[in-house]
């Protein structure tokens, strides 16, 4: 009997990139995260490390504050509670763990942009926030994927969690990160951007 749970976020994100989402695509949630717990404060996902700094991303553990950032005091969610075996939870957190531990993770930005086109691809040790969460959603064995995992939009992945949904609505921010509102400069930007496409060509046929 299933006594453990992990907890599939999603989020409407109130950036500009997440505000042109919703305009093409004609959804409300544009990023998605993986919690642990019932606490939803913990969102661990693959995202940018600052608000400012779209290239200056990867593996992160985001807080409320950094879906309503600024002047917003609340972001919306959807939230699934997803019931998995004690050995299926520990398998997701050692996966978890072992990402965090592995500083060559980068973001796979390549995917998350062609996605419309051909629904996503592979790169070593690369993820974004649909792909790492698609992942998570595998390892909890909790419903039947019928294709590779980083092929999984937000969309799809709120239809294949359907029947786990939990609730849905908003989560109030409880303080400010001034570190994650600093600005980088633009040749640090720019700077982040080279050394991220680098990465990404350099691993694309890597197995």
């Amino acid at each position: 009997m299933n006594n453990e749970y992990i907890y599939i976020v999603l989020v409407k994100a109130l950036t500009g990139l997440g505000q042109f989402s919703r305009m093409i695509t004609k959804y409300e949630y544009s990023h998605i995260a993986v919690c642990l717990d019932e606490k939803l404060e913990d969102f661990v996902t693959f995202s940018r490390r600052k608000h400012y700094s779209p290239f200056n991303a990867g593996f992160m553990h985001e807080k409320r504050e950094h879906y309503a950032f600024g002047e917003n005091k609340k972001v919306k969610v959807k939230v699934f509670k997803v019931p998995v075996t004690k050995e299926n939870k520990a398998r997701i957190t050692d996966y978890i763990a072992d990402i965090e531990d592995d500083k060559e993770y980068v973001f796979n930005i390549y995917s998350m942009i062609t996605m419309p086109f051909i629904h996503g691809f592979k790169i070593y040790k690369a993820h974004n926030c649909m792909s790492f969460t698609a992942k998570i959603i595998e390892l909890s064995d909790c419903v039947q994927m019928d294709k590779p995992y980083y092929k999984y939009n937000i969309p799809e992945m709120d239809e294949l969690l359907s029947k786990f949904k939990y609730k849905e609505g908003y989560l109030k921010k409880k303080q400010e990160d001034y570190e994650y509102m600093q600005k980088e400069s633009v040749v640090c930007n720019v700077k982040r951007f080279v050394e991220l496409n680098g990465k990404l060509m350099g691993r694309m046929f890597w197995k």
